[in-house]
C-alpha cells in the first residue's frame, strides 16, 4: 500500500472520517503518558485523496487498543495520530514532533513506502521502533534497519504472485504495465513486468502523471499494443481515470491493480460499469465472511460493531501492527529499545496470516491474494494460486 509514498470512500469514507474526527491531525494531550501509559503513534494519509488506504488500518489499530484497554491492563495504550497525507516531507516533520514532544514509543506506519523512507532513518536513531501495516517497497527492508518492521508482505512476493496468476489464470501473452512513477507504484510495475517476461510474455510500459486527468497518450499507446492485460502500479485514484477511459476507449484488456488501488475509490473514479471484473493484488487478508478462519470472522464483526463499516484494506494488517505492539507491552516493555527487542522474537497468529519478524523485518508468512470488483464490492477470489477468475 504506496505515493511517493505506498487497502472507503463515498458513504464508506464518510463513515470512517467521522470515526476519526479531531484525532486525525495528532490532536489530544501532549502525549507523554506515565507509568501507567504508553503513546503509540499512527501515521499515514488520513486525509487526503489516497485516505482510503489508510483509515481502515488505522480503525484497525484502534480497535485493538481499544480491547486491550478494556481488560483494564496495568499499562494502557495510547494512540495517537499524525495526518501525512501520504507525503514524506510532512512525514519527516510530523515524526520528528513525534519522537521529541510526544514520546511515542512505538510508529504503527508509516502506511506508505516513500514517507516510510523519509522516516526510517530518523526513526532509527531515535531507537524507536515503527510496524508499518501496508509499505510494500522492496528496498526498505535492505536498509539494515533495526527498528523497522511491516506486517504485509513486500512487492517482490506481490509481483512473483501477481505474476503468477496473469500468466497461469487469464493466460496473458502480451501484458501492458502502467505506474505513476513513485516509489511504490513503479517499482510494483516494473516487478510484475519482470516477472511475466520471465515467463514468456510480451511487455511494454509507460508513466502517468498521478496529477494528470488526461491519460490519452497511453492509453492509444495500450490499444496500438492491444495487450491481453493492462496492470496499474500506483494507487486507486489514478487507477480509477485510466480503467474509464480505457474502458471509454473500448480497450477489451483484462485491468488489473495492487493493493494499493484495493479501495471502493477504484470504482467511483472509473464508474461503476467501466470497473466491473477488474482485479487486485495484495498481501492483505479482507475476509469480511471469515471463510478463511475463525479469528478473521471475529474480527470483522467486532470491526463491523465499532466502526459501522465493514473491514477494509488493511484493516486487519492495522490491527496485526497494533497486536504486536500490544503484546510488547504486555510482557512488561514500555521503553522503546525494550519494545523493539521483543519485537525481534514475537509471534503469535494475528488476523488471517501468522505474525513473526525475520531479523530485517520483514513478515515471516508470504501469502498474495486477488480480488475483483463485482457490482460496488471487492470480493475475495483467493490466493494467486487458487483464485479463479469470474
Amino acid at each position: 500500500m504506496r505515493r511517493n509514498m505506498m487497502r472507503l470512500t463515498g458513504a464508506v469514507a464518510v463513515s470512517a472520517m467521522l470515526t476519526l474526527g479531531a484525532a486525525a491531525c495528532g490532536s489530544g494531550d501532549d502525549g507523554s503518558g506515565s507509568g501507567n501509559e504508553v503513546t503509540i503513534g499512527m501515521m499515514g494519509d488520513l486525509t487526503g485523496e489516497n485516505s482510503g488506504l489508510v483509515i481502515p488500518p488505522k480503525n484497525g489499530a484502534q480497535l485493538a487498543i481499544d480491547q486491550y484497554n478494556a481488560t483494564n491492563p496495568k499499562v494502557k495504550i495510547k494512540l495517537k495520530t499524525y495526518d501525512s497525507q501520504g507525503k514524506p516531507e510532512q512525514a519527516t516533520t510530523l515524526v520528528q514532533g513525534a519522537i521529541k514532544n510526544d514520546k511515542i514509543a512505538g510508529l504503527i506506519g508509516p502506511a506508505f513506502s516513500g514517507e516510510s523512507q523519509s522516516t526510517g532513518p530518523i526513526l532509527e536513531e531515535a531507537k524507536v521502533p515503527s510496524v508499518s501495516p501496508s509499505a510494500t517497497q522492496i528496498t526498505l527492508a535492505e536498509k539494515n534497519w533495526k527498528f523497522w518492521h511491516r506486517v504485509v508482505a513486500d512487492d517482490a512476493v506481490q509481483s512473483a504472485g501477481a505474476g503468477e496468476f496473469i500468466m497461469n489464470q487469464l493466460k496473458a501473452k502480451k501484458v501492458y504495465t502502467v505506474h505513476d512513477n513513485q516509489d511504490y507504484g513503479k517499482g510494483l510495475a516494473d516487478s510484475i513486468g519482470k516477472a511475466v517476461t520471465a515467463k514468456g510474455a510480451q511487455v511494454q510500459t509507460d508513466p502517468v502523471d498521478d496529477k494528470a486527468t488526461d491519460y490519452s497518450s497511453t492509453v492509444n499507446k495500450i490499444k496500438q499494443f492491444n495487450p491481453d492485460v493492462v496492470y496499474y502500479g500506483g494507487y486507486y485514484s489514478v487507477a480509477g481515470r485510466l480503467f474509464k477511459q480505457l474502458r471509454e476507449a473500448g480497450v477489451k484488456a483484462k485491468l488489473m491493480s495492487g493493493d494499493g488501488s484495493l479501495a471502493t475509490g477504484l470504482i467511483e473514479g472509473a464508474g461503476q460499469q467501466n470497473a466491473q471484473g477488474a482485479m487486485l493484488s495484495c498481501g492483505c487478508l479482507i475476509d469480511e465472511s471469515g471463510t478463511t478462519n475463525a479469528k478473521a470472522k471475529k474480527f470483522a464483526a467486532d470491526y463491523q460493531a465499532k466502526f459501522n463499516t465493514p473491514v477494509a484494506i488493511y484493516s486487519g494488517e492495522g490491527f496485526d501492527a497494533a497486536s504486536a505492539f500490544i503484546e510488547a507491552v504486555k510482557a512488561g516493555n514500555t521503553e522503546p529499545e525494550k519494545i523493539n527487542q521483543f519485537l525481534s522474537s514475537v509471534s503469535f497468529e494475528g488476523v488471517g496470516k501468522p505474525i513473526k519478524f525475520a531479523p530485517n523485518g520483514e513478515l515471516a508468512s508470504q501469502d498474495i491474494y486477488v480480488y475483483q470488483v463485482k457490482d460496488n464490492k471487492l470480493p475475495l477470489l483467493g490466493n494467486t494460486k487458487e483464485a479463479k477468475v469470474e
